[in-house]
């Protein structure tokens, strides 16, 4: 028996709510497969799962909240025989009770001197046939005065959840108070995202003071000459559809990447007292959030991929950040941040490392400055890179090598241009 437990989708992560199952109790389910979504106090995220087999039982209802290891369903491994399910799985509704005809029974109910109530109608007995309600979902019914065996259930198993119960009230307030009940919507639509709003800026404070209190951080800061590297871009750029283009952005993370193959130090986790390297670099890209907060998910094996994917790759994790449509591999694995505010001006970011990785890379604005340059000066377009590091893994003189070879590479960008390129061919493609 294979379980299914609530991935940590961060260091900020302690506890996630289920918003929905994608499968049900007999799927064949694959490595990779989406089997569920989960609401974290910065997005709704798609946890995939990291086995082939069969979903056995689904454990935990749509609208519970867990925390984060919580086994939330079984698998049976192939060819594993399937065990009788405990009283607690959550089993499918028991099927209504069929209404009876009982002609002398109703004879004896008419000429009886206290009349027996009358016969629910049909569709109230299916309503009042017991099935599975979520804790949550059995609170919230009784403060809003709902009988929760009368709500249909949307869940696992037809389940009622937390959002069944709020949908009932919110459709039995519209049947008497439509006015009232849109007053009231529209008052708890921007409460709502503020709630959402300070839980974010709770856990990301979480995670930011365990980060300064528990590393040691050094902090590095290189100029770098950015005229050869953005001469080349425009000229791989010409005459190519908006689509196709390659944005600075996308080179710099190549660099990085590219240059962490010197100090393989700066790119893994620092767990149980040792640091842990990584093979590959999985660069999580600091994105901030149209409604505030930020959230740094992963580009998988970034070294490996030509500028051209890895461009495209990058768009489309922008745009699913903001959507709030982000998968769990993306959130629970990211080797080392890059954290790039050129866009708002900054000259240059010192940042925080995002435990538990070992180093936080920081991108500035491209300005045009005055630099020396073969014994002259001239105006140069100039990047402010910087490098927080973790002291318990690497030290300031492999800090300094990896900005010296990120320089160098900015250097030279041709060979930066597709993952064949000796810059990428030292990266493993797998952690």
């Amino acid at each position: 028996m294979i379980e299914f437990k609530l991935p940590s989708l961060g260091a900020d992560m302690d506890e996630g709510t289920l918003l929905e199952w994608r499968v049900k109790p007999g799927d064949a389910v694959k490595r990779g497969q989406v089997v569920a979504v989960v609401d974290t106090s910065k997005a709704a995220v798609d946890v995939e799962i990291w086995h082939d087999g069969v979903v056995h039982e689904l454990l935990v209802a749509v609208g519970e909240k867990v925390p984060v290891d919580t086994v939330l369903a079984t698998l049976l491994a192939p060819g594993e025989a399937a065990p009788a399910l405990p009283a607690t799985a959550l089993a499918p509704p028991e099927p209504a009770p069929k209404a009876v005809h009982e002609p002398l029974a109703e004879l004896a109910a008419a000429t009886a001197s206290t009349p027996a109530p009358a016969a629910p109608p049909t569709d109230k007995v299916v309503a009042a046939a017991r099935h599975p309600v979520s804790p949550s979902a059995r609170r919230r019914a009784k403060e809003l005065g709902i009988d929760p065996d009368t709500v249909r259930g949307t869940g696992a198993q037809g389940s009622v959840a937390l959002a069944d119960v709020e949908a009932a009230a919110a459709h039995a307030a519209a049947r008497t108070e439509p006015q009232t009940t849109t007053v009231v919507a529209a008052a708890a639509a921007p409460a709502a995202a503020i709630e959402r709003q300070k839980a974010m800026r709770q856990a990301i404070a979480a995670a930011m003071s365990r980060s300064k209190r528990e590393i040691p951080h050094y902090y590095l800061s290189e100029t770098i000459s950015m005229n050869r590297a953005l001469d080349w871009l425009r000229q791989r750029n010409e005459g190519l559809p908006i689509t196709d283009r390659i944005l600075t952005a996308a080179l710099l993370l190549k660099a990085v990447a590219a240059a962490l193959r010197r100090t393989p130090e700066l790119n893994g986790f620092y767990r149980d007292g040792q640091f842990e390297p990584s093979a590959a670099v999985h660069a999580g890209v600091a994105i901030s959030l149209r409604g505030g907060g930020l959230v740094a998910p992963a580009i998988h094996d970034v070294a490996a991929k030509p500028l051209a994917q890895l461009m495209r790759e990058l768009a489309d994790l922008v745009k699913r950040a903001r959507a709030g449509s982000l998968r769990s591999s993306e959130m629970s694995d990211p080797t080392i941040t890059v954290t790039n505010l050129g866009e708002q001006s900054v000259q240059s970011v010192f940042g925080v490392i995002y435990p538990p990785q070992v180093a936080l890379v920081g991108l500035g604005s491209i300005d045009v400055r005055p630099w020396v340059e073969a014994g002259q000066v001239r105006a140069l377009p100039l990047l402010c890179a910087t490098l927080a590091a973790d002291h318990r893994a690497s030290d300031g003189h492999r800090g300094a090598l990896f900005l010296a070879e990120l320089r160098e590479l900015l250097q030279q960008p041709q060979t930066l241009a597709d993952a064949s390129s000796p810059a990428a061919s030292t990266q493993g493609n797998a952690t």
